[in-house]
């Protein structure tokens, strides 16, 4: 299943090392002209090759729209868009269908596919399929910030070093302006600072670490979403564990709340003007998964790269022995900081896929 979204629909395709990546996406307004210097600015902040905290792998990312736009402007059909690939190092990967790397798909692949999978680069498994999901993203934030609606996310932890949790119940869109333009988007920079010191010593072991991103919405009305299976936190949940290396997903105060008492967790709800607000926010925004109109709060948590520079126990499936491998090749020792954008897009996309059905 490469396809996201019922109203608006994203398909991806392509292949980390295939001539082209891309996605086409049904259900835009037709009349909307999208700014592409913003969509151009955003999908760089996931691109590879331009800092020490990720891959050196050098792509442009530049989107070459085939359909849908008639002079800058949707015109109802569907929107398709490919990016070229250009810097691939495939012979890197000759070797690994008969010693599957640790924690990565290679195993599971070949059980499902045989030896028909496309291994080069991660093939559709690869983090490069989420530079489709950023261009479709990108033109998503822009359609919810018509709304008044705003996406923005922030690297809450890198190992065991975190940035500064702002009150989730007065998260204003003037506090997270002040993330933008950031590279490494957190609001504490000293918290930042030492993040990046614990990439880089990860990055000299040849090793890898994880972190969690946080993703906030604002300006979401209440009443969006169903009971049970079709609850905001369900969509949300489903469409980021479609980013490569998500490992859990949380809302509000998440597992935390576990170790509270009803007492301290509950969220009293307040009148603010005319409106039903709460005091506190521990919900993260959602009540009985339909929006409570304050803002959303969600927890993505992301492992570790797989890919690492030391040698690693794994089996060689031809001769059903146990063996050890070194994988070479260019990978993030961290690929939290470039996973931001991409949370930030799929959280657009799936809300606004709600909205549009509501």
């Amino acid at each position: 299943m490469n396809t996201l979204g019922n109203k608006l629909r994203v398909t991806v395709f392509g292949q980390s090392h295939a001539p082209a990546i891309g996605c086409v996406i049904e259900g835009l307004p037709a009349g909307f002209a999208p700014d592409m210097e913003k969509v151009s600015a955003f999908m760089a902040r996931r691109a590879p090759g331009q800092n020490a905290w990720s891959t050196q792998r050098k792509e442009s990312d530049t989107p070459e729209i085939l359909s849908g736009l008639v002079d800058g402007v949707t015109c109802g059909a569907p929107l398709a868009m490919r990016i070229c690939n250009s810097n691939q190092h495939s012979k890197d990967y000759s070797g690994l269908k008969r010693t599957p790397r640790p924690s990565h798909a290679d195993y599971t692949a070949m059980v499902k596919y045989g030896g028909s999978y496309d291994i080069r680069g991660g093939g559709q498994f690869s983090g490069r399929l989420t530079a489709p999901l950023c261009f479709a993203g990108a033109l998503a934030l822009q359609l919810l910030e018509q709304k008044e609606i705003t996406i923005a996310a922030h690297i809450a932890q890198i190992g065991s070093v975190t940035d500064t949790a702002p009150d989730f119940a007065a998260v204003r869109p003037s506090g997270l302006a002040l993330l933008d333009g950031k590279e490494f988007p957190v609001f504490d920079d000293n918290a930042g600072a030492a993040m990046r010191a614990v990439i880089e010593d990860a990055r000299s072991s040849a090793d890898s670490v994880g972190g969690i991103i946080r993703c906030f919405a604002l300006g979401l009305p209440a009443g969006i979403g169903e009971p049970m299976f079709g609850g905001v936190e369900n969509r949300l949940a489903a469409a980021l564990f479609g980013i490569p290396a998500v490992r859990g997903v949380s809302f509000g105060d998440g597992f935390a709340a576990a170790s509270k008492r009803g007492s301290e967790h509950n969220d009293p709800f307040v009148m603010n003007g005319s409106i039903v607000a709460a005091r506190t926010n521990h919900a993260g925004g959602i009540l009985g998964g339909i929006t409570s109109g304050m803002p959303l709060v969600v927890n993505i948590a992301v492992k570790p790269t797989a890919s690492i520079g030391q040698p690693q126990d794994t089996v060689d499936l031809e001769t059903k022995t146990n063996t050890s491998l070194t994988i070479h090749g260019r990978h993030d020792p961290c690929i939290v900081p470039r996973a931001v954008p991409v949370a930030e897009a799929v959280t657009a996309l799936t809300l606004l896929d709600m909205l549009m059905e509501d």
